[in-house]
């Protein structure tokens, strides 16, 4: 009884953490979320756990290699900050 609560606990704990999404091919992938703060490069590329993440016009998308489909990152799981790489911070 006691496992019957507590997995399905563990796996939304878990869960709140990551995107789920649609793969390529058929299926579904787990996305990790950006952190609070996130440094892009020149390019607009951040890469975490695996993924490829881009900013542009105002947008999020991700993709499981740089040059991939990309897919967009729903608002709730964008980054509180973007800073640029090597660029003064005022």
């Amino acid at each position: 009884m006691t496992g019957k609560v507590i997995v399905p606990m563990f796996s939304i704990l878990m869960l709140s953490a990551c995107l789920i999404g649609p793969r390529r091919g058929g299926g579904l992938e787990v996305v990790p979320i950006l952190p609070v703060v996130v440094e892009i490069d020149d390019d607009n590329y951040y890469a975490q756990g695996g993924y490829h993440y881009f900013y542009t016009g105002d947008r999020w998308y991700y993709s499981s290699s740089r040059g991939g489909e990309r897919m967009e990152l729903p608002r709730s799981h964008w980054p509180r900050e973007v800073r640029r790489h090597g660029r003064d911070r005022h």
